[in-house]
Order: C-alpha cells, then sequence, then structure tokens
C-alpha cells in the first residue's frame, strides 16, 4: 500500500472512492450519494484543482485501485486550526492499518503549513472511526453539532495538537 497526494489530473481517483464513501458510510459524511453522483464533470475537475491549491486529498492504494482517501482541508472559519476531513476506508481494507496511514499523511500536511492544532467531525456512534481517532490522539474537543443530512444524528468535533 502507498499514501501519496492525489495530482490534479487524477480526476477518477477523486470520483471513484469519493462515491463509494458515500454509498457505504452515508452518515458519515455531510453529503449524500444522490447529491454528489449527480454532480458533473466539472463539479470533479474543480474538486481535484482544488485539492491541490490549498486543500489536499491523500490516497492509501493498492497499485489501480484505492483502498482508501482523507482530506487535509484548510478553515476559513477558524483559520488557525487545520482539519481532517472525508475519511474513508474500503471496507476490504479495514483493520489493515489504512487510517492509521492516512491520518500521519494529512498530520505532516497540516505540519508543514504551520497549523499547531488539528480538529475533524465525526459522527457520535461512529466507534470504529472514534477509536481510531482516539488511538491517532484526538480527544473531545466539547463541540457538538447536529448532523447537516441525518438531523436525527449528532456530529461531534475533535482535535489534537501537532
Amino acid at each position: 500500500m502507498t499514501v501519496r497526494a492525489l495530482r490534479s489530473d487524477e480526476v477518477k481517483l477523486l470520483k471513484d472512492p469519493r462515491l463509494r464513501a458515500l454509498a457505504d458510510a452515508p452518515t458519515a459524511f455531510a453529503h449524500t450519494h444522490a447529491e454528489i453522483s449527480a454532480k458533473p464533470d466539472a463539479y470533479w475537475e474543480e474538486m481535484t484543482a482544488s485539492v491541490t491549491g490549498g486543500n489536499i486529498l491523500f490516497v492509501a492504494e493498492e497499485p489501480g485501485h484505492a483502498l482508501g482517501m482523507a482530506f487535509g482541508i484548510l478553515q476559513h472559519d477558524r483559520p488557525g486550526l487545520a482539519h481532517l476531513g472525508g475519511m474513508w476506508v474500503d471496507p476490504t481494507a479495514r483493520s489493515a492499518g489504512v487510517g492509521r496511514a492516512l491520518t500521519p499523511a494529512v498530520l505532516d500536511w497540516a505540519r508543514a503549513r504551520g497549523f499547531e492544532r488539528i480538529g475533524l467531525w465525526v459522527t457520535e456512534g461512529n466507534a470504529p472511526a472514534i477509536a481510531l481517532y482516539e488511538r491517532m490522539e484526538f480527544r473531545p474537543s466539547g463541540r457538538r453539532e447536529r448532523h447537516p443530512v441525518h438531523r436525527d444524528l449528532a456530529i461531534v468535533e475533535m482535535e489534537r495538537a501537532l
């Protein structure tokens, strides 16, 4: 398995795992599969360009197959805090260290940009994700909000020092 940053010409390497993630774990993300799968090619091209212009997407892959992904995101509403988002691991690769390999890539990206802290949002009750983040030294920040899509669920923020 290799973990690397997505290149601006790799639209398919963004689109395929993103759609698989939304179908596999609908309550883990702020968008629905139906919403994102209906987007035109221009959306995917713009999104791929954005991950090389400030934000970043790391993919964990075996030749020709994405095993997982995680975004490093600049937060405009909290400029001193980087954000880890969109983490997803293919069900066939779970418990194989993919999440543990993707997280340090995002942490290193945030450190290189001068951040001292990084945060993430996770759906309350998503025990496997919360356990991974706790192993990676994230702790609850005390912030809790309604899930943006599934209003009956809550999301909690976790943070850690870099």
